[in-house]
């Protein structure tokens, strides 16, 4: 059987968890671990589904962000979680969930010279072709990844979804080679991306594929024939490109593990096992 590499989009799925899980749970100390049982649980059904070999977790981390360089807007609409109390803060029970991931057997890190996406991405496409490889996560951002061998996992319980290239096409209107493209021109609100007004997804998609990606209608506009779509790429050039810029997922980040240190042996989890050997509960 073909190696498997699960990676997992840590902060992604604790959000998920943290903000899904229907009430407070407290735990020995009296605190709310609602997100550390949310997070495990589905942590242990994700390596049921994909019976990985091998398996990281990737968080990000409080350090500069280089994205903010080219975008001092970026992100900036997300919460100050500092300002909320502990059953608020779906990141106040991140040092149990760490012990946890430590008490399974399974590698984990905080991405600190760049995104975790980018860390994620790096190990995507440094392995893609020694190793299957699964990204759990519901960016959108990492579906410009997708290949033969790079699948992503939207973990949704019951009802998960994997999405393929086919996936990609019927959603967006593109292949995963110009998905980034389009989005650069429509722009991304859940990062405080601005895009193009005006022009949306179906349209973005249109132009892209015509041209043969981003760059290439910047280039030559000409070749657009309603003349106020291609007014609005005349004028936007320079956005595009910084957009492109703060979606593209490179590859160039460290990788803080080797594949061999990412194996992982099948073994069977519980979830309140877990959590009883770290006296959550």
């Amino acid at each position: 059987m073909k190696d498997r590499l699960l990676l997992v989009d840590g902060h992604n799925l604790l959000f998920q968890m943290f903000y899904g899980m229907p009430s407070r749970i407290t735990g020995r100390s009296g605190v709310d671990i609602r997100g550390v049982v949310g997070f495990v649980g589905a942590l242990c059904r994700l390596i049921r589904m994909c019976a990985p070999t091998h398996i990281a977790l990737i968080f990000d981390s409080e350090t500069h962000n280089p994205r903010c360089d080219i975008l001092d807007e970026y992100k900036a609409n997300r919460p100050d979680f500092s300002l909320m109390s502990d059953d608020e803060n779906p990141f106040a029970r991140l040092p149990d969930i760490y012990r946890a991931i430590d008490e399974m057997g399974i590698r984990h890190e905080e991405a600190r010279l760049a995104e975790c996406d980018d860390v994620i991405a790096s190990y995507a496409l440094s392995y893609k072709d020694e190793c299957e490889i699964v990204i759990s996560s519901h960016d959108s951002d990492f579906l410009q990844l997708i290949s033969d061998s790079v699948r992503i996992l939207r973990y949704r319980g019951d009802s998960t979804l994997i999405c393929d290239g086919e996936y990609v096409m019927n959603k967006f209107g593109v292949s995963p080679g110009l998905y980034i493209d389009a989005k650069a021109l429509y722009g991304d609100t859940s990062d405080n991306i601005p895009g193009i007004r005006g022009i949306g997804p179906k349209t973005a998609a249109k132009l892209v594929s015509e041209a043969g990606g981003a760059e290439e209608l910047i280039r030559s506009p000409e070749r657009i024939q309603n003349p106020r779509l291609r007014k609005m790429i005349e004028e936007s050039g320079d956005m595009i490109r910084r957009n492109l810029s703060l979606m593209r997922l490179s590859g160039d980040a460290p990788l803080p593990f080797t594949l061999d240190e990412l194996k992982w042996e099948p073994r069977v989890y519980r979830t309140m096992d877990i959590l009883k050997n770290i006296d959550l509960i």
